[in-house]
C-alpha cells in the first residue's frame, strides 16, 4: 500500500477555475498538516454551495453552506477520510476577512486534515490546541495567523 494518497476532485461549477488552487497546492498544504510518516488516504472534494449546504444539513443539522466539512472514516494509525471544501464560501470569507485566497484555502485544507486526525474545537480547550497547531502549520507554509483578522477600515 502507498504511504499516503491524496485525491482532489473539482466538482464546483459555481466558481471560476482561475480562482481555484491547483492540485499541487492542496498536496503541499496537506503534507504540511500531516505527521511525517503518515499513512492513509484522503479525498478533498471542492463542492458547490448547494452540495455544501446539503452536507452541512445532513451531518451537522445546519441549513447553510459552510467553508469546510471533514468526514473521517476512522481514527486509527492511518488517516482516512473525505474533506468537502466550498470555493464560493472560501471566496466570500477571504474577501470579508481581507485574506488572500491561497491563505484561506491553505487554512481550510489544514483545518480539515486536522479534523481527520482527531483534532476538534467543540470547547475552548480543544479549540486552543487545534488553533495553535493550525498557526504552526500555516507559518511553515509562509501564511499569516488565520485568526488575526485585518483591522477594519
Amino acid at each position: 500500500m502507498k504511504k499516503f494518497s491524496l485525491t482532489v476532485q473539482f466538482a464546483a461549477p459555481d466558481v471560476a477555475a482561475k480562482n481555484l488552487p491547483k492540485r499541487e497546492h492542496f498536496r503541499a498544504w496537506a503534507k504540511a498538516a500531516l505527521p511525517e510518516d503518515c499513512r492513509g488516504e484522503v479525498t478533498i472534494r471542492l463542492v458547490a454551495k448547494e452540495e455544501s449546504q446539503q452536507l452541512n444539513l445532513q451531518y451537522r443539522g445546519k441549513d447553510y453552506p459552510t467553508n469546510v466539512l471533514s468526514f473521517p472514516y476512522d481514527i486509527s494509525s492511518e488517516i482516512r477520510g473525505d474533506i468537502a471544501i466550498c470555493p464560493a464560501v472560501i471566496e466570500e470569507e477571504a474577501e470579508a476577512q481581507k485574506k488572500s485566497l491561497a491563505a484561506h484555502y491553505a487554512h481550510m485544507t489544514t483545518h480539515g486534515l486536522l479534523h481527520l486526525q482527531g483534532y476538534n474545537h467543540e470547547n475552548n480547550a480543544e479549540a486552543e490546541i487545534m488553533e495553535k497547531r493550525e498557526r504552526e502549520i500555516l507559518a511553515t507554509l509562509g501564511f499569516p495567523d488565520p485568526y488575526h483578522l485585518a483591522e477594519p477600515l
